[in-house]
C-alpha cells in the first residue's frame, strides 16, 4: 500500500507552505509516528509526522514552496521487512575499532562491501574526506535561503518601521527588593509548585499596573486608522527558540497570581524550544514584553510587536554604584526600555508608564498585593 503524505494548513488564510527541512533521507525506513519533515508558513512551523512503517519517498527537496494540500512524500508499506533489512548496518571487526575511537556513527558511513558492509578502507576513506572538508571550509560561503517565517518577520518588522512614528524612552530600576524576595522565597516556591520564579512575573503584574493607569499604551491604530483601546490585557512574552523569536500570549493576566504567571511562562517556554508552538498560542497580544538580558544585552531599543503600540524591553542586571538617601550603595540596577508609537502615545504617558513599572518594581509588596490586604503580599499567599 503506498500512504501519500500531504502539507497540511497552518490556518484559514494561508494557502503556501514551504519545506524547512527533512529529517529522513529518500529511501530511507520510517515508523509510524516519526518526525520525517518540518514545514515553515510565514507564521509558524509544523511538524510533519510519518503515518505508518515503510519505505519513504520525498516529492519535494528542502526549501521548496508548495500548496497546503500537496503531496510531500509516499510511504511504501509493502515488503517492510525485506526492505528494512538494507537499512541494517554491518561493519567489519578492523572497522568497528575504528568507528568506535573516532567516534563515528555506522549511518554516517557508506558501506561498500557485500551486502553494504562497512570495511576498514570505507571507515578511513570517511575520516581522510571528514578532514578534507573541515580544512576547505575556512574560506567557504554558505547560502541558505531565509524561510518563509523569517521572511514574514522580516516584512513585518521593516513595515512597523516604515509606518510608524517609533520612539523610545529609558529609565533604570533597583531590583534589590526582587533579589530580596526571590532569594527568600524561590526555593520554597519551586519546592512547592514546581516552577521557577522569575523576574517576568514581577514585570508582568508592574505592566498591568501601569496600562490601567495608561490605557493608551494598551491600544492599537486598525487598518481603517482608527484607535482601538482594550479593556483586557494580553500580554506577548518574546521567548527565542530553534526557529527563532516566537511571541506566545498569556491571555487574561489581569486576572493571573504569580503561580499562574510563572506557569503559563513555563508552558509556553517548553513549547517554544520543543517546536510546538501553533498559531493560536501567538495569536493577539496587546502589549509586549522582551527580555535581552538573558543574552547579555545591556540597552536596547525594541521594535513594536505588529499591530500593538507599545513593548517593553528588559536587560541585564549589573551592580552599579547608586545614590540612596544620600549614602552610596550598590545595587543591582536594569535598565529598561519603552518603544511606542507616537501617533497615539505621547511622551508624557509613556515616561509616566515607565516610571509607573519602575516604582512597582521597586515596591513589589507596596503595588502587586490585593486591596483588602495591608501587609500580605500575593506571593506570600500562594506558598
Amino acid at each position: 500500500m503506498i500512504i501519500e503524505i500531504k502539507a497540511p494548513s497552518p490556518g484559514e488564510s494561508i494557502t503556501e507552505v514551504e519545506i524547512s527541512s527533512w529529517l529522513v533521507k529518500n529511501g530511507d525506513y520510517v515508523k509510524k509516528g516519526q518526525l520525517i519533515a518540518e514545514i515553515d508558513s510565514d507564521k509558524a512551523t509544523l511538524e510533519i509526522f510519518s503515518e505508518e512503517n515503510g519505505i519513504i519517498s520525498i516529492l519535494y527537496k528542502k526549501n521548496t514552496k508548495i500548496s497546503v494540500g500537496d503531496t510531500i512524500c509516499l510511504i511504501n508499506t509493502e515488503n517492510i521487512k525485506k526492505k528494512s533489512n538494507i537499512i541494517k548496518k554491518i561493519a567489519s571487526p578492523a572497522s568497528e575499532k575504528i568507528l568506535r575511537e573516532k567516534n563515528i556513527l555506522k549511518k554516517n558511513v557508506e558501506g561498500t562491501g557485500k551486502k553494504g558492509r562497512i570495511t576498514k578502507k570505507d571507515c578511513i576513506e570517511h575520516v581522510v574526506c571528514n578532514l578534507q572538508i573541515n580544512e576547505n571550509v575556512i574560506r567557504k560561503e554558505t547560502k541558505t535561503p531565509l524561510s518563509s517565517l523569517r521572511k514574514k518577520l522580516s516584512e513585518r518588522l521593516v513595515n512597523v518601521k516604515n509606518n510608524s512614528a517609533i520612539l523610545t524612552t529609558f529609565n533604570e530600576i533597583n531590583m534589590q527588593e526582587v533579589f530580596y524576595i526571590r532569594e527568600k522565597y524561590k526555593n520554597i516556591f519551586k519546592k512547592k509548585h514546581g516552577v521557577n520564579l522569575g523576574f517576568m512575573s514581577f514585570f508582568t503584574l508592574s505592566c498591568i499596573r501601569a496600562l490601567k493607569l495608561y490605557p493608551d499604551v494598551n491600544s492599537m491604530i486598525d487598518k481603517e486608522n482608527n484607535k482601538v483601546n482594550f479593556n483586557y490585557f494580553d500580554i506577548s512574552i518574546a521567548i527565542s527558540g530553534p526557529k527563532g523569536l516566537m511571541v506566545p500570549v498569556i491571555r487574561n493576566v489581569q486576572k493571573l497570581s504569580f503561580l499562574e504567571i510563572e506557569k503559563e511562562i513555563d508552558r509556553l517556554l517548553k513549547k517554544v524550544k520543543n517546536g510546538t508552538i501553533s498559531i493560536d498560542d501567538m495569536k493577539g497580544g496587546t502589549f509586549t514584553i522582551t527580555n535581552g538580558g538573558i543574552f547579555g544585552s545591556m540597552l536596547s531599543t525594541p521594535i513594536i510587536n505588529p499591530p500593538q503600540s507599545a513593548i517593553l524591553g528588559m536587560h541585564k542586571i549589573i551592580d552599579r554604584v547608586v545614590v540612596i538617601n544620600n549614602s552610596i550603595k550598590i545595587c543591582p540596577i536594569m535598565y529598561v526600555a519603552l518603544s511606542y508609537d507616537h501617533r497615539i502615545i505621547d511622551g508624557r504617558e509613556s515616561v509616566g508608564f515607565l516610571s509607573c513599572i519602575k516604582e512597582t518594581v521597586e515596591n513589589p509588596i507596596k503595588f502587586l498585593m490585593n486591596e483588602n490586604e495591608k501587609n500580605i503580599p500575593n506571593i506570600l499567599k500562594i506558598l
